[in-house]
């Protein structure tokens, strides 16, 4: 299960534009603006620790949350939020409107278990070919991350989406293929040193 939800405080914005947004951001507030479910976009702003503090606990885009705008409770999920390149705190966030019977498309990360019961734990080198993989799934219902066991694996095998049990309801986006999630390789050193060392025992 994804991470839980929590609530946002939040004050409608009447004006919008860069000389408004300076404004909140001086005010500590965050613009924020709030679409979807065939519904007019709401723009409001929130508070810029809140915000933060949510980013930083991990989970921010695939947890569900409340808007709490002047009483009325607004279900939502973070779909972008844009960070300052040089003071790297939140500038922005877009949020979309969710209800019980909605289906999302999110990104959600890869967790591998049991390196030790793999190959490598004699030296073999995982090669993550997607950190995350993108799920279309309930928007009441998304998983934190997805688990890969390397249990029994050995150089040369590879994890295709077709060996991860993806939970009830959720399924990748990408569905014309069995796409590799990692695969298990030879380090380039370790090959290089055994190559070495067959020459020298032939001298």
């Amino acid at each position: 299960m994804s991470h839980a939800s929590y609530e946002l405080k939040a004050e409608a914005r009447e004006r919008v534009g860069k000389g408004s947004s300076r404004e909140l951001r001086r005010n500590g507030l965050i613009p924020a603006v709030i679409y979807g479910d065939k519904q007019a976009p709401i723009s409001i702003a929130l508070s810029t620790n809140e915000v933060t503090k949510r980013i930083h606990a991990g989970g921010f885009m695939t947890t569900v949350a409340t808007i709490d705008l002047n009483g009325q409770k607004i279900s939502v999920l973070p779909k972008d939020y844009q960070l300052d390149p040089v003071r790297d705190f939140t500038m922005h966030v877009d949020f979309l409107r969710v209800s019980a019977d909605s289906r999302v498309t999110v990104e959600v990360p890869v967790h591998f278990i049991n390196e030790e019961k793999s190959a490598i734990k004699l030296g073999g080198v995982l090669n993550v070919v997607r950190h995350h993989v993108e799920l279309a799934c309930p928007a009441n219902d998304i998983p934190e991350f997805l688990t890969v066991d390397l249990s029994g694996l050995q150089v040369g095998d590879s994890i295709h989406i077709s060996n991860v049990k993806l939970p009830k309801g959720a399924e990748p986006t990408i569905t014309d293929r069995d796409f590799t999630i990692a695969s298990i390789v030879a380090p380039a050193a370790g090959v290089e040193e055994a190559a070495g060392d067959a020459t020298e025992a032939s001298e």
